[in-house]
């Protein structure tokens, strides 16, 4: 079991595609999203925050996710658009991309250079 919560989203899918549905599924409301990509074979991240709740999706591709919040230390791959990894103000979380990777992330607050925590957890 998991310390960490990845949800999996309501997805319908025929002959035609795939729709995946983001809908009051977040426990935040969102106020910025943003989505990062041409990272291929890169780590970005590698912070937490001081207030500001994440959700983070893998559009295309794969994308590893080194999830720490002080007691527990986990990496996490997103590889399918119907999975959604929270991440709490409390998380430590480095991505690493695979090919062709895009990662959207949705936030609960706007970008604040004094909320990011740049020091991890120190491990005995």
């Amino acid at each position: 079991m998991s310390a960490f919560t990845l949800l999996t989203l309501k997805t319908m899918s025929d002959g035609r595609g795939a729709l995946t549905v983001m809908d009051g599924i977040l426990p935040f409301p969102v106020v910025r999203s943003f989505w990062i990509y041409g990272a291929d074979g890169h780590t970005r991240g590698g912070h937490r925050h001081h207030q500001t709740r994440q959700a983070l999706v893998a559009l295309s591709g794969s994308v590893m996710v080194l999830m720490d919040d002080g007691k527990a230390r986990e990496e996490i791959t997103l590889s399918s658009p119907d999975q959604c990894l929270l991440v709490e103000p409390r998380d430590w979380h480095e991505m690493t991309f695979g090919p062709g990777s895009i990662l959207l992330v949705f936030a609960s607050r706007g970008y604040d250079k004094d909320d990011y925590i740049d020091t991890p957890y120190e491990r005995l």
